[in-house]
């Protein structure tokens, strides 16, 4: 490996870092749609929110402001490791296969971005565990990323911090395995007519969102729920640890109790952050490669 490796890591964790903080108060409208409407949850079963707008409005407007950036901290340090571990494994595993087989493809490309996507969100979990609780929360929760840290710990155990591991894995593999791709793909075929410029890639990451964004919502639904579920409680008010077994149960009491397109719930905000994201990721990270 050439002394150039270490690149993709540094770029893929400081461009993420940079979309996450831009994008954040979306991806807080996006949690909080994703965790209303359960049948068994007093405290998320009516439905507060109409849609991204005004759950936008209503947080701002009852919260505050700083509420939209509740689980920030958390967020950041999972860009700082998820992203830093996923671009960085991408492009590294890419460019050794190529070297290997000599050039690049579809199925090339889409398997090493599933192997970077699960690899790095299962070592990321905890902080994304961090990150829903605190966006469900807002300011009403009042605590701190260490705070929340040693709640879930306390009460949880190690167990507590990859609460939702599979489908977070399956997530990250899924966007991995269509963004990427789709992004490279595009970005190919434009060079032609935009060159290698901000236009090229400021579409290229466009057109990959959306797709990304059609294929994860449903496991992003689900994800959103485990995570969350441990502060649920049934309709008796007794403290419930488990109100989804497992993922699959979670698939099957969202189908059973809410209909199909619970499992859609956010979609838009999930897209309209994935838009702005991708597009200040890959704008920010090729600059940096330019840059150096």
């Amino acid at each position: 490996m050439g002394d150039r490796d270490w690149r993709p890591f540094v770029y893929g964790g400081l461009a993420s870092c940079v979309a996450e903080f831009g994008t954040f108060p979306i991806d807080t409208t996006k949690t909080r749609l994703q965790v209303q409407g359960q049948k068994l949850d007093v405290n998320h079963a009516a439905l507060k929110y109409r849609g991204m707008i005004d759950c936008f409005l209503q947080i701002w407007k009852y919260e505050g402001f700083k509420a939209l950036y509740a689980g920030i901290w958390p967020a950041v340090l999972r860009q700082a490791t998820y992203g830093t571990i996923k671009f960085g494994t991408y492009y590294s595993l890419k460019k050794i296969v190529v070297k290997h087989y000599g050039s690049e493809t579809i199925t090339i490309n889409v398997s090493c971005a599933v192997t970077a996507g699960a690899l790095s969100s299962a070592i990321a979990n905890p902080t994304d565990v961090l990150k829903v609780r605190m966006q469900v929360r807002g300011t009403h929760g009042n605590v701190s990323l260490v705070g929340c840290f040693k709640d879930v710990y306390m009460h949880e155990g190690i167990s507590g911090l990859w609460r939702g591991v599979s489908p977070t894995a399956q997530r990250a593999a899924v966007i991995a395995a269509v963004e990427l791709p789709v992004y490279d793909y595009c970005k190919s075929r434009l060079l032609n007519t935009f060159g290698d410029s901000v236009a090229n890639h400021f579409i290229s990451s466009f057109v990959a969102s959306l797709g990304s964004a059609v294929a994860s919502t449903p496991i992003d639904v689900v994800r959103t729920r485990l995570m969350n579920q441990r502060k649920l409680k049934h309709v008796t008010g007794t403290i419930s640890t488990h109100i989804y077994a497992g993922t699959i149960d979670c698939f099957i009491q969202t189908f059973k109790n809410e209909g199909f397109w619970a499992f859609y719930k956010g979609f838009i905000p999930a897209w309209v952050r994935m838009g702005p994201w991708n597009i200040i990721f890959f704008v920010t990270y090729e600059q940096l490669k330019k840059l150096y």
